[in-house]
């Protein structure tokens, strides 16, 4: 859910599409896209019903007319078999199209954004992953996707981002070129639980979520702010542990209780002694 939220506001979505789709050109407005559902189903090999589910869909409209449906989804890893996933999600949007008497069929187009540092080392077609006879490789259909390495965005992309988008590109490519890159990105956050989330789920960091906790909310506007609080965090948690290692070292030295929470906490003095139990 995480990964999601950003991409389905209609300001992001729009940027995302409008930049690694259309170089940059403004094609779909925010006002132009419908959220649409991103279940469907299907029946397996046991006869059952199953339902698969995308990350983001939208519908593009221009004067009540459908012209296309797009997916967006997100991936942290290499995926083998991606290229049969997503023609699964592509196959059940046409079909939904056909059940519902639609007049004219709207193009169904789905993106993967891979935040991996390292480049995409899968195949992007269905035919690359199959072994076909020869003789009937002329009459199997392919299926390739798209997939957009944000670590690997040029400056020139990042730039043409209007939106929060921004920001997220910006750091995972920064965080590509030096691990030990800590965000300065002055830029103002529309969205900021939403850009902490992802980043958080994205990059297995959850030091991220513990930035938007309430007393923190509206003093967070860009990563330049981030980067403060996680410093902050820092060394509250070192200030923290240096206590602990003081009622350690008095409870050592075979102070009483009573004398020691005089100076610090009983949730200090209770770590203090769990730690020396362990």
């Amino acid at each position: 859910m995480s990964e999601k939220i950003l991409e389905d506001y209609n300001d992001v979505f729009s940027d995302i599409v409008n930049v690694l789709l259309f170089h940059g050109q403004e094609l779909i407005e925010p006002s132009a896209l419908e959220s649409i559902s991103v279940h469907s189903q299907y029946k397996g090999e046991d006869a059952k019903l199953h339902e698969q589910e995308r990350d983001v869909a939208k519908k593009w409209k221009r004067y009540n007319v459908q012209l296309a449906i797009i997916g967006i989804e997100n991936q942290t890893a290499v995926e083998k078999k991606m290229p049969f996933r997503l023609i699964g999600y592509d196959g059940a949007s046409y079909k939904s199209q056909l059940q519902a008497n639609a007049a004219s069929i709207a193009p169904v187009v789905t993106i993967v954004l891979y935040f991996g540092e390292k480049h995409w080392c899968k195949e992007r077609n269905i035919k690359s992953l199959m072994n076909i006879p020869k003789e009937l490789d002329p009459y199997v259909n392919d299926y390739k996707m798209e997939v957009f390495e944000i670590a690997w965005l040029t400056d020139e992309q990042l730039e043409m981002f209007k939106s929060d988008f921004k920001v997220v590109a910006r750091f995972f490519v920064n965080k590509r070129r030096n691990p030990d890159y800590v965000a300065d990105d002055p830029t103002e956050i529309q969205h900021v639980d939403e850009v902490l989330k992802l980043l958080s789920v994205m990059t297995g960091d959850r030091d991220y979520e513990k930035v938007i906790c309430d007393e923190m909310k509206g003093q967070v506007k860009s990563m330049c702010d981030v980067a403060e609080r996680l410093k902050n965090m820092g060394r509250q948690e070192g200030r923290s542990e240096e206590r602990i290692n003081a009622v350690k070292f008095a409870i050592s030295l075979g102070a009483s209780e009573e004398k020691i929470l005089k100076q610090y906490s009983k949730e200090e003095y209770e770590k203090a002694l769990a730690l020396m139990k362990a």
